[in-house]
């Protein structure tokens, strides 16, 4: 892992103009929130979402699931409420030991909490699976959700095909809860831990 000071100036070089305080980092992971122009860029191509981002963009992407239409309503909802950022998408991104940034996937929630409950959701392109990315990604968004003490319950839904995304919130503390708000689809559930 590159030292702290180069990985924020390499950070302070991401083009479309946020404060790099907004991001969530793991310990592996950069989590950025996707702002308009980094969308835009998205719906354009890989050249255009790699400039954006000032990040490599493998030919593996997008991930399973985000498609135009995803993309065109996250930036609706980011259009009405801008100031909601911190609900909505970002792009996750693997700093390499050479100081640059690779895309590999979205995660994020969808939208901010009502009546204190939260949906996250998270894709990691094909190449990069099995790594532990999805898990790394998603225990961030709990802990970043649960910092907001309007937050209670955070749920996600995924098909009962996908049995790597029931692992994903199985490892991230997530229960089953039955059927999900469409036929065929799974339901998780993490609840706000009680306070000692």
């Amino acid at each position: 892992m590159q030292p702290a000071r180069a990985l924020a100036t390499r950070l302070l070089a991401i083009p479309y103009g946020y404060s790099p305080r907004r991001m969530i980092r793991t310990e592996r992971l950069l989590l950025l929130p996707a702002a308009a122009p980094a969308l835009l860029a998205a719906l354009d191509g890989h050249g255009a979402l790699s400039r954006a981002l000032n990040a490599s963009v493998p030919p593996s992407w997008p991930p399973e699931f985000l498609d135009e239409q995803a993309l065109r309503w996250v930036k609706a909802c980011l259009d009405t409420a801008p100031d909601e950022a911190a609900w909505w998408m970002y792009f996750v991104l693997l700093p390499c030991s050479s100081g640059s940034l690779t895309l590999i996937g979205t995660a994020g929630y969808k939208g901010p909490p009502v009546d204190g409950v939260v949906e996250v959701g998270y894709g990691i392109v094909s190449d990069q699976r099995r790594k532990g990315y999805a898990s790394e990604a998603t225990n961030a968004l709990v802990a970043h959700a649960f910092a907001d003490e309007r937050v209670r319950l955070i749920i996600a839904e995924t098909l009962p095909e996908l049995v790597g995304s029931q692992g994903v919130l199985r490892v991230c503390g997530f229960s089953a809860a039955g059927a999900g708000s469409e036929p065929g689809v799974l339901r998780y559930e993490r609840c706000r831990e009680p306070r000692a």
